[in-house]
């Protein structure tokens, strides 16, 4: 990449952005570039009604290596706003998104994965948060959400010894949901955005958040708390358009509304 080309591109492929982050020379690490761009994807993807899912992945050998440490030691930060972290950690899309990893995704960079909804990577990646090992710690996300996403131990594991696990064995244990071949990381992503992008907009919408949200929610509140965010989205032009899609035997045409 030379320094004319941006940090960060996207591409449109139907209802599907493609978000990649673009500094292969440098391992995709991230500086304050690539959270720029990352955030501005994020605005992007939530703000085009014709778009339904994105999908993160990194050019060249591998995902994202994380912070970039030659930036961080000269005063530059790679946050973004309230989105923090490269653009992705605090704050995602509304929307469904993707990681499709190849090669590597450690430290920041296995945070950036983890700040997405589902993973994809080929086999033979390798995911960790290294970071105890320089000093630092995984404050972008990783010490929230890999406790939520595999056994404690295991996750405990990971961020005191720094040590990464492969692909595979990351599938096993539920944080990878699909395997791909080598090189293929980024279609295999596509295919599972691409069955996302099918259903209705607003209902995808509202499930991820109730997914995300429930967390907290005491299981008395549960249903409560669930109605406000369904009902409208039970009442849309899209709930009916879906159920008279069906009557037809047609696809449905989604409006957002």
């Amino acid at each position: 990449m030379t320094d004319t080309q941006p940090a960060v591109l996207t591409e449109r492929r139907e209802r599907v952005l493609v978000i990649t982050i673009n500094r292969p020379d440098q391992r995709n690490a991230v500086n304050a570039a690539v959270a720029t761009g990352i955030a501005a994807a994020m605005d992007e993807l939530d703000g085009q009604a014709q778009l339904s899912a994105g999908v993160i992945t990194g050019a060249g050998k591998g995902f994202c290596a994380g912070m970039d440490l030659k930036a961080f030691v000269t005063g530059e930060r790679p946050w973004a706003g309230d989105r923090g972290f490269a653009g992705i950690t605090q704050r995602a899309s509304v929307k469904p998104l993707i990681a499709a990893i190849e090669g590597f995704a450690v430290a920041g960079g296995l945070e950036v994965a983890l700040a997405c909804d589902l993973i994809v990577a080929a086999r033979g990646a390798r995911l960790g948060i290294p970071e105890v090992k320089r000093s630092l710690v995984a404050a972008g996300g990783g010490l929230l959400r890999l406790p939520r996403m595999l056994p404690r131990n295991v996750a405990m594991e990971l961020a005191l010894t720094g040590d990464p696990i492969g692909a595979e064995r990351a599938h096993e244990l539920g944080l990878v949901n699909r395997l791909a071949e080598p090189g293929e990381a980024l279609s295999v992503a596509l295919e599972l955005a691409s069955a996302i992008a099918q259903n209705g907009p607003l209902a995808l919408a509202a499930s991820k958040r109730i997914l995300n949200e429930a967390l907290d929610w005491p299981d008395s509140e549960f249903f409560e708390r669930q109605q406000a965010i369904t009902e409208p989205v039970m009442a849309s032009e899209d709930a009916r358009e879906g159920a008279t899609a069906f009557a037809e035997k047609r696809p449905p045409v989604w409006k957002g509304r």
